[in-house]
């Protein structure tokens, strides 16, 4: 046992000392058989079970997911306790039940969607894993995506229709859109307008770029008040054309945004 405490925190000094959100999950009571002993700890972080174990197989499986409901929700309380029937609940056939208590170190509240794995993207992900806050980076390239390494906040997808996962990303979350080309940013574009309101909505481009994007959207069927609702041309107007300084010029206005903002959940698209 002592050891297990030694290891417990070890590996979640190591989490928080890279700045690593995290969820650590104690078995607070046992009513039943159950196959771990109360005081049982497991850690999970926003790419699942990182250390420890309060079972195994489904009320782990079920901790986890309750943990990473936590993790990705700003509105969610930091702590909570749950008391789940191991039948009705977890799915189990064993009769009995859990108390588990949830308790979240270090969850980010500031979420942001980069669509688009190009030059800028390559140079404003390094920076943006600087900051305080969890990145979801969508390309249907996976050999872009590879190109950065991973980060504990960092989420990569691959898919190649990339608009379907703009109803996944989190309440209040930026989005920027870098992608290859007027082809690729406006069906995302057209998506998030119609159908979420956010704090921030910036496109790279031209104003020749937005002129052609406000067009197309009103001949998409998108309400002229919601045209309005995004940036473009991205960033601040400082620096060069080159993918660094437009990176930066990004990052400032992301932050100056945010400041004035706030991280705030968005309500849903009228």
């Amino acid at each position: 046992m002592a050891l297990d405490i030694v290891r417990h925190h070890q590996a979640l000094s190591r989490l928080m000392e890279s700045q690593t959100p995290v969820v650590i999950v104690t078995l607070l009571a046992v009513r039943g058989s159950a196959p771990q002993d109360v005081g049982a700890k497991a850690i999970v972080t926003a790419v699942g079970l990182a250390h420890g174990t309060v079972g195994g197989g489904k009320i782990e499986n079920a901790a986890i997911e309750h943990a990473l409901q936590m993790l990705n929700s700003g509105d969610r309380p930091t702590n909570d306790m749950v008391t789940w029937n191991l039948q009705t609940d977890i799915g189990m056939t064993c009769g009995g039940e859990v108390k588990l208590f949830f308790e979240v170190f270090g969850r980010i509240d500031w979420h942001l969607a980069v669509f688009g794995a190009g030059h800028v993207a390559q140079a404003l992900i390094p920076m943006l894993m600087q900051l305080q806050c969890h990145v979801t980076w969508i390309d249907p390239r996976i050999e872009w995506l590879q190109r950065v390494p991973d980060h504990p906040r960092l989420t990569k997808r691959c898919v190649e229709h990339p608009e379907q996962l703009v109803a996944e990303q989190s309440p209040g979350s930026f989005f920027v859109l870098i992608n290859r080309g007027h082809a690729t940013d406006f069906p995302v574009l057209c998506e998030l307008l119609k159908s979420r309101q956010a704090p921030y909505i910036g496109v790279i481009g031209s104003l020749q770029k937005r002129k052609v994007l406000e067009r197309e959207l009103g001949q998409a069927g998108v309400d002229k008040d919601r045209i309005a609702a995004f940036t473009c041309p991205i960033g601040l107007s400082i620096g060069n054309n080159s993918p660094a300084e437009i990176a930066i010029s990004i990052v400032a206005q992301l932050l100056q945004q945010r400041d004035s903002v706030g991280a705030q959940s968005e309500t849903p698209a009228r």
